[in-house]
């Protein structure tokens, strides 16, 4: 007998694993994904060359910059969906129009996951990791941007400091919770 897959019974939805850098998106998205047998998206691949250098320079993206990068990213995990009913990824979002943006290219419903953590936690973070494009000097441009989800989106805040599988099964909880029920309160 084959083991039920936990995305079983779930309506089609994708997971954003949203923050700023260094706060662990990417680790939680593909701990995410697995136990949720779906697809990643690592929003970070759909970058172009110029924002790329754009930020190895140290200058922060702007909206100019952002919109059709979300509107990339939110294709890839609409069809992701389409394809396999669950999707995974991790991007900043870190505003609402962008969370608004990403929903609106995805096409299905969006749940999003948020790494929070202190300044310090992340620039230790950023030093820990020199060869990603993302400079650490760009941190505090990303913390003023970054717009705390209001009461009325579909979202989760955690602490970004505690373990990754610990993170994992909270926000795995929330999800299924959440997608099963089509309210994003605690479980």
């Amino acid at each position: 007998m084959q083991p039920r897959r936990p995305t079983a019974g779930l309506r089609a939805c994708a997971i954003i694993v949203m923050g700023v850098s260094g706060s662990g998106k990417s680790v939680l998205g593909h701990c995410l994904a697995g136990k949720l047998d779906s697809t990643f998206i690592e929003g970070d691949d759909f970058h172009t060359a110029d924002a790329v250098a754009k930020m190895s320079a140290s200058h922060p993206l702007d909206d100019a910059d952002r919109w059709p990068w979300l509107d990339r990213v939110g294709a890839a995990v609409g069809a992701a969906v389409a394809r396999d009913g669950v999707a995974v990824a991790a991007c900043s979002a870190l505003k609402r129009r962008y969370r608004e943006r990403l929903a609106m290219a995805a096409g299905i419903p969006l749940l999003f996951v948020l790494l929070d953590a202190h300044r310090e936690l992340l620039s230790q973070r950023l030093a820990d990791r020199p060869h990603h494009f993302m400079p650490a000097n760009l941190l505090d441009s990303q913390l003023a941007t970054l717009e705390r989800p209001d009461a009325d989106e579909p979202v989760i805040a955690l602490d970004a400091a505690r373990p990754p599988l610990a993170l994992c099964e909270e926000a795995l909880a929330w999800v299924l919770h959440t997608a099963k029920t089509g309210t994003h309160g605690a479980p």
